[in-house]
């Protein structure tokens, strides 16, 4: 699959900050959890209208399948400008060429954050109002970033985040001829007003402060007839990409839950529902095959309940003396929690859904799809939509998350969901799984290990993960496809081998949804 333009954030007819995906994001993290790979940065540096946007884009169709990249604009950053600036602007009598116009610490804060894998929210700004908006945009989940600016290289702190810096080098000719285009076209300024902001401002920027930064670029790309320097660059970049892969889900898989006690080695916060005649009615009615769907569907929306209500347990809770009907007081306890979420591993997570909004009915829920990758068997992440109270870290860090997955066999999929709330700030013990069942034999106590401080609650554990081959795989005929609902117990190894649990329950998503 080819990469695409998944969103433009820039809602200005200038869309320079976008978001491209192709295969999605690979673990960044090792076995212990921890991130072990920074996203890769590219720092592009250049006079105004260069074709710095253009290089950037060139570099991304020359790298073909990789995952998510973020082109980051530089002209997102102008700093605010007070009234008296403001009018100066509509004037054309402002000078955004000077590196005092543009915000540096913020911009370096976001790529600092977006380098180390976390969540950032970029401000969005108007060339046509000259002004920031109020909203701004979250992003999150690069593995390669681009930077694009005229001052790209201007400041010492960003110059620090780079793992390659290039500068783009045009005629300056050409540079005024694109740059009336595109701002008469895009940003419905007059010719003369543009002629005029050139060379008040733009000129003598562009000699006292842009090109002189060309001595810190590892590169210096053409303008035009650049393909050559764009393929020794994608070259370049996808040998880094390649050193940075982290594997390891199949040594997830024989890491044993100990019998006596049904929890995991080590781990004393697996919760396992009490195995009451009740419970094992239901999840012998799930695991029957000749189940029809409406009363797999029933009890499953049925035993959704009671582990959510399992999970809320874990909650805080404070004192609340409450005045009854009658006029008496009862002292009772209320939640003590500031913001409280979902978030559904697609699609196996959804029918935990239910179960969650039928105890917390205002509950917010996000989601997040992770798939294997049909060649390595890891995990990627490939689409990313969780609540605000997560998305702003200020919020995340007092936020408690109802992780949703039908079960954890390898628990590679678990491990990939579990990092992603940590980077956006979400703390470690805030996060409770809510899971169908658990393989007593997967990588329950490898996440336990990992991340000790979250609590699984699970109704039941399945003694086996038997590893086999994909239905109708032959070995030796090469690669298989992966198919069937994501997040499900089968995952593959190579593209050739699969993880799946007994007795289990199926394919809990198909059977919830088909």
């Amino acid at each position: 699959m080819g990469l695409f333009e998944d969103e433009a954030y820039d809602q200005w007819p200038s869309k320079k900050n976008t978001v491209l995906k192709s295969h999605g994001r690979p673990p960044w993290y090792g076995q212990d959890g921890k991130r072990i790979s920074d996203a890769f940065v590219i720092g592009i540096a250049g006079g105004s209208a260069s074709g710095k946007t253009h290089v950037a884009r060139q570099i991304v169709r020359s790298l073909g399948n990789v995952p998510t990249v973020i082109i980051l604009s530089q002209d997102s950053f102008y700093n605010e400008l007070d009234p008296e600036q403001h009018a100066l602007a509509h004037q054309n009598r402002f000078d955004f060429d000077h590196p005092s116009s543009i915000d540096m610490p913020m911009f370096a804060a976001c790529l600092s954050d977006l380098k180390a894998c976390k969540q950032t929210n970029i401000p969005i700004y108007s060339f046509t109002h000259h002004q920031r908006l109020k909203e701004t945009k979250y992003l999150y989940g690069a593995s390669i970033i681009i930077a694009e600016g005229i001052m790209a290289l201007q400041d010492p702190g960003l110059r620090d985040l780079y793992d390659l810096k290039v500068f783009v080098q045009c005629d300056s000719d050409l540079m005024l001829a694109r740059r009336i285009q595109r701002d008469v076209k895009e940003r419905g300024r007059s010719v003369e007003g543009v002629l005029e902001q050139y060379l008040r401002y733009v000129k003598p920027a562009f000699d006292n402060f842009v090109q002189p930064t060309s001595k810190y670029a590892d590169i210096v790309v053409p303008g035009s007839n650049n393909s050559v320097a764009i393929e020794l660059i994608a070259t370049h970049i996808r040998r880094q990409m390649t050193g940075r892969a982290s594997r390891f889900r199949k040594s997830m898989t024989c890491k044993p839950i100990d019998p006596e006690s049904g929890s995991a080695v080590h781990h004393p916060n697996l919760i396992v529902l009490k195995q009451t005649p009740q419970v094992k009615g239901i999840y012998t009615i799930l695991r029957d095959q000749t189940t029809k769907k409406q009363d797999f569907v029933f009890f499953v929306d049925r035993l959704a309940t009671f582990l959510i209500e399992k999970a809320m347990e874990h909650l805080p809770y404070r004192r609340k003396a409450v005045e009854t009907p009658i006029g008496a007081v009862a002292e009772g306890s209320e939640l003590d929690v500031k913001n409280i979420c979902g978030v559904s591993i697609l699609r196996s997570g959804g029918p935990l859904e239910k179960g969650l909004t039928r105890v917390l009915s205002d509950v917010r829920v996000g989601s997040l799809l992770v798939q294997s990758d049909v060649k390595t068997g890891e995990p990627l992440l490939l689409h990313v939509m969780l609540p605000v109270c997560v998305r702003e870290r200020h919020l995340a860090e007092d936020a408690w998350v109802f992780l949703l997955d039908a079960q954890i066999g390898t628990g590679a999929s678990a491990f990939m969901a579990i990092r992603t709330l940590l980077d956006h700030g979400v703390r470690e013990e805030h996060i409770i799984f809510v899971t169908f069942l658990v393989a007593r034999s997967g990588g329950v106590a490898v996440l336990a290990r990992a991340f000790p401080r979250v609590r699984i609650v699970c109704g039941a554990v399945d003694d086996v993960l038997r590893e086999t081959w994909l239905d109708g795989y032959e070995p030796g005929a090469g690669p298989e496809v992966l198919a069937g609902a994501p997040g499900t117990e089968l995952s593959v190894d190579a593209g050739r081998k699969a993880w799946i649990m007994e007795p289990g329950m199926g394919q809990i998503g198909d059977r919830y949804y088909l």
